[in-house]
């Protein structure tokens, strides 16, 4: 059985969670208290060398960390990925915009938002990641407004990847009123059969407050 690396209230680690629940796969759990530093405890840091989850650890040993890695890993031979080449790299084509323009800004934003760490970033740094922010749900926006799900017609780990943070973007006070064609594809994810809509906020965890080590 596979073992996820995982901190609940981490959306990167709800990706995971989303896809082993779409694909019905069984997983046992395992919780890293990043925010005490245990993802700098030198066994983690062997599953994952940048301490951060998740991660996986799979049957016969091997681990893989990332969670759009782990996506991709997960999903072969699965309908959330297709497999005809060009619309595969199209998948990874939003997979990397999902890292590069949503995790880096809306995600980010967010967490200092949540966890109280807002007035110790600059104020330079705090407009730059709202201005990413806004570009990131402009660019959605823009494209979704010509097909049903980001990567083509059907859905795939790449609404899953963006959909983690990009529809939490009123967390980090970044409004998507005026991105209709984003907010109608924020309702076909939710709506699709499986769809876990568990959220785990910050305030769970004590630590949270912490900055990371």
């Amino acid at each position: 059985m596979i073992t996820l690396y995982d901190y609940l209230p981490s959306q990167n680690a709800w990706k995971v969670r989303q896809l082993l629940h779409h694909l019905q796969r069984p997983y046992r759990v395992e919780i890293v208290s990043i925010f005490e530093g245990r993802g700098q405890d030198p066994e983690y840091l062997g599953v994952n060398p940048t301490g951060a989850v998740p991660a996986i650890r799979l049957e016969d040993g091997r681990v893989l960390a990332e969670s759009n890695a782990i996506l991709w890993y997960l999903s072969q031979g699965s309908r959330y990925c297709p497999a005809e080449p060009f619309a595969a790299a199209k998948v990874l084509q939003w997979l990397s915009f999902e890292a590069d323009y949503v995790q880096s800004s809306i995600g980010s934003l967010r967490h200092w938002t949540l966890t109280g760490k807002l007035p110790a970033r600059p104020p330079a740094m705090v407009a730059s990641r709202v201005s990413a922010s806004e570009k990131a749900l402009r660019i959605l926006d823009r494209e979704l407004a010509g097909r049903a799900f980001i990567a083509g017609d059907d859905y795939t780990i790449a609404d899953i990847s963006i959909f983690a943070y990009a529809h939490l973007a009123e967390d980090a006070r970044v409004s998507a009123d005026a991105y209709p064609h984003f907010r109608a594809w924020v309702g076909r994810i939710r709506s699709q059969d499986g769809f876990l809509a568990e959220r785990y906020d910050y305030a769970i965890d004590p630590h949270s407050s912490n900055e990371l080590p």
